[in-house]
C-alpha cells in the first residue's frame, strides 16, 4: 500500500496492472487530492476553435476535433464525454462512421445523401439533423457534402463499457420543419421576454431529460440582428457550431461576472459559418450579434446526461432593468 501527498498526475486512462491488490492500494492526503482540478492532476477543459477550412477540400474523410491531448484522454476526444468532427463526403462517394456509443447526433452544413444503417435510410440534405443511438452507419453523398459529427464514445471509453442496446429510436429533424418551428418562436408576442429565441430539439425516448438523446442536448437558435444575448453558465460543456452569421458576431466567455452583468476580462470568440467552437463547463458565456443580420447556431452539450444527474446547475444573468 502506498501513501501519497500529491495526486498523479499523468494519464488518468491507465491500464489495469499486475500489481497485487494491496500494491494497488492507494491514499492520498485529503488537501493534496480533494480537488484534482485545481492541483492538475485534472486538466481543464481549454478553449478551442475549429475552422470550416478543415473540411473546405477533398479527399472524402473524418477529421476529429482532437482535444486528447490537452485533456489526457487516451483516445480522441473534444469534451471528457464527447467527440465532436467534421465529415467532408466527395459527390458518389461513400464515407462510413462508426463508434462505440450510445449517443450520436449529425448536422448538414451542405450538401445532400442518404446514411444507411441496417436496413433504414435516412435521406438528408443542408439544415437537417438526425440522431443514432450508436451504430455503423454508411453515408452516401449525392453532392459534396460536409457533415457535423458528435458522440458520447469518450464517455463510454472512461467508463470501460460498450454499447449494448439502443436507448431511444433514430430521429431525423428536416430543415423545412425547423424553420418553420423557429419562426413562430421569433414571431410569438412573449418572444421579447425570452432569453433567447431557440429550439430545443426533443426525442419521445427522452422526455424525462427532454433532450435530443438521453445524453446529448441540442438546440437550434437564431440571434436577431443588433441583439445581445445575457450571460449563463452551466455545468455541461459545448462543442458549438456557427451554422451562419456576418462579421460582428461573436461569444464572450469567462470565469467571473461582474455586478453590471458583464463578464469579467472575458475571452472573444468570433463566429465564422461553419466553424466550431468548445464553451469550457462552468464558465459564464453570452452572445452578441452587431451583424445587422440574423445569425444561426448550434451547441450541443452533454447535458442529457446532466439533467439527468441534477447536476446541469443552469443560471441566467437576469437585468433587472
Amino acid at each position: 500500500m502506498s501513501t501519497l501527498t500529491h495526486p498523479e498526475t499523468k494519464s488518468s486512462a491507465m491500464p489495469a496492472t499486475e500489481n497485487s491488490a494491496e500494491q494497488n492500494a492507494l491514499m492520498f492526503e485529503y488537501s493534496s487530492a480533494a480537488d484534482p482540478v485545481a492541483s492538475g492532476s485534472v486538466p481543464p477543459i481549454p478553449y478551442a476553435e475549429f475552422a470550416a477550412d478543415l473540411y473546405a477540400t477533398a479527399p472524402s474523410r473524418i477529421i476529429p476535433l482532437d482535444l486528447s491531448q490537452a485533456l489526457k484522454s487516451a483516445a480522441p476526444a473534444s469534451t471528457p464525454s464527447l467527440a465532436a468532427s467534421f465529415l467532408r463526403i466527395e459527390a458518389g462517394d461513400t464515407l462510413e462512421t462508426s463508434a462505440n456509443s450510445t449517443s450520436e447526433l449529425f448536422y448538414v452544413i451542405r450538401g445532400s445523401g442518404v446514411s444507411t444503417v441496417g436496413d433504414r435510410e435516412i435521406r438528408w440534405s443542408q439544415g437537417d439533423f438526425f440522431t443514432l443511438p450508436g451504430s455503423t452507419a454508411r453515408h452516401r453523398a449525392q453532392e459534396t457534402s460536409a457533415l457535423y459529427w458528435v458522440n458520447d464514445q469518450p464517455l463510454l471509453d472512461y467508463l470501460g463499457v460498450q454499447q449494448s442496446h439502443p436507448r431511444f429510436a433514430p430521429a431525423h429533424y428536416t430543415h423545412s420543419e425547423l424553420a418553420k418551428a423557429l419562426e413562430r418562436a421569433a414571431n410569438d408576442p412573449q418572444a421579447a421576454t425570452r432569453s433567447r429565441v431557440s429550439l430545443i430539439l426533443g426525442n419521445p425516448g427522452c422526455m424525462q431529460t427532454m433532450t435530443v438523446t438521453h445524453v446529448l442536448w441540442a438546440m437550434y437558435g437564431l440571434i436577431e440582428p443588433n441583439t445581445r444575448q445575457l450571460p449563463h453558465r452551466h455545468q455541461s460543456v459545448a462543442v458549438d457550431l456557427i451554422i451562419d452569421a456576418k462579421p460582428g458576431c461573436y461569444t464572450l466567455v469567462g470565469t467571473e461576472l461582474g455586478s453590471d452583468g458583464h463578464i469579467k476580462n472575458p475571452t472573444r470568440v468570433d463566429w465564422k459559418s461553419g466553424a466550431a467552437f468548445v464553451t469550457p463547463p462552468g464558465y459564464w458565456h453570452e452572445h452578441r450579434n452587431e451583424s445587422g443580420e440574423r445569425a444561426y447556431l448550434t451547441p450541443i452539450q452533454d447535458a442529457g446526461l446532466h439533467t439527468y444527474l441534477r447536476t446541469l446547475d443552469i443560471t441566467f444573468y437576469k437585468d433587472d432593468d
